[in-house]
């Protein structure tokens, strides 16, 4: 099964990363390769100061080795190795009209003293964090997502979509980090369905993240944007980094683990402000994002 999902991430990010560039028509991405001391490593995947992105991170890797004690005690285990694979991405636009976007698809295994698998899941998903709401392209995102989730029983779109809607949320703030899409942790082989069920939704959904970010991003890159608009946008990145440092998992998670620095904050955007008790002007474009970020809006009908 790891070595399954792990060949699969590697075609994929061949793919994704092709793709991009090819928007992009000016930036490349740098590929670093990293070995993690403890056991695995990984390649990041790293593309600045584009045309279109300014920043931008398709990044995979496959850690193993002793499970820190941190981490333990989390899953509530004694003296487990583990073995971690995954691809993460973010794309951070240069253009405020073209949402940001995150993926991520892992699979986990939890190992005895004897080497035998005691546990494994898979997890991830896909959220779109836009800085001006253009109601069409909220829509297309999620009907792509229940789209792939309803060509598999395993696959609850109302489900994933409310997961994540409450995960991808800055309570701090009292409000999302952006428009949501799907969340899923912890999938299991159950009664019902194996994890090749689980393989099978996993691997359709990242064949399809490109469908959903690439019409958005084909649409809005050329639109004219003024210096407000571009500080709005820098204001919002600085929620998206507010959430990644305090709340996020996956960033815990690396750190936890030993993992490399770079890959980790890859996600941070290279530009942004914090603007103290900063309100958007009433009837504003920008306060219409905020409002909808407060309240949960079902996209798909």
């Amino acid at each position: 099964m790891k070595d399954q999902f792990y060949n699969f991430i590697k075609e994929l990010q061949n793919t994704i990363t092709s793709k991009l560039e090819e928007i992009d028509g000016k930036a490349t991405f740098h590929e670093d390769e990293w070995h993690r001391k403890e056991g695995g490593g990984g390649f990041s995947r790293i593309l600045q100061e584009g045309n279109v992105f300014e920043k931008g991170g398709v990044s995979i890797s496959a850690v193993h080795g002793d499970l820190p004690a941190a981490m333990q005690a989390y899953f509530k285990v004694e003296d487990c190795n583990f073995y971690a694979t995954g691809l993460s991405l973010v794309l951070h636009p240069e253009n405020p009209m073209v949402p940001t976007v995150h993926a991520n698809f892992r699979y986990f295994e939890m190992y005895d003293p004897s080497g035998q698998v005691v546990d494994s899941w898979f997890g991830g998903g896909l959220d779109l964090t836009p800085y001006y709401l253009f109601e069409e392209d909220a829509r297309h995102f999620h009907q792509v997502c229940k789209g792939v989730c309803d060509r598999h029983e395993i696959a609850n779109y109302t489900l994933f979509k409310k997961k994540c809607d409450a995960y991808f949320y800055n309570p701090h703030r009292e409000e999302a980090r952006g428009i949501g899409g799907l969340f899923y942790d912890y999938c299991k082989a159950s009664e019902q369905f194996s994890m090749k069920d689980w393989l099978a939704f996993q691997m359709d959904l990242a064949r399809h993240f490109l469908d959903a970010y690439v019409p958005i991003v084909e649409k809005r890159k050329d639109i004219s944007y003024t210096a407000e608009q571009r500080k709005w946008q820098e204001i919002r990145r600085g929620r998206y980094v507010e959430f990644n440092l305090v709340h996020d998992k996956g960033t815990l998670f690396g750190l936890k683990t030993n993992g490399r620095i770079e890959s980790i904050l890859m996600s941070l955007p290279p530009h942004v402000q914090w603007i103290y008790d900063h309100h958007p002007a009433s009837g504003s474009e920008e306060e219409k994002l905020l409002k909808v970020l407060q309240e949960p809006v079902d996209w798909v009908f």
